[in-house]
């Protein structure tokens, strides 16, 4: 299996949406990274970045299912390095 590492870019425009949010992301707790998240009180918003480790299509899924919640933006950004797991 092979994987590649991104970093998923979410803005949070609706606080509303925050639990199912997090719910979305322990989903997906196993190919999680790391994640930072900043909250711009000026404008109301909070930016999370999520760096992931999992198959293209797994992180296709990850960012499509948090674009499809309200009050939410999410986007991918993809390294160019794929990596392969080990053979036993």
């Amino acid at each position: 299996m092979s994987t590649r590492v991104a970093v998923v870019g979410i803005i949070v425009e609706k606080p509303d949406a925050v639990l199912e949010l997090n719910r979305t992301l322990h989903e997906y707790e196993c190919y999680i990274v790391g994640r930072m998240g900043i909250p711009y009180r000026e404008r109301g918003i909070k930016i999370i970045s999520v760096a992931v480790d999992a198959p293209q299509d797994i992180i296709n899924a990850l960012s499509g299912k948090l674009g499809r919640i309200d009050g939410i933006s999410a986007k991918a950004a993809y390294s160019n390095c794929v990596f392969h797991a080990p053979r036993d």
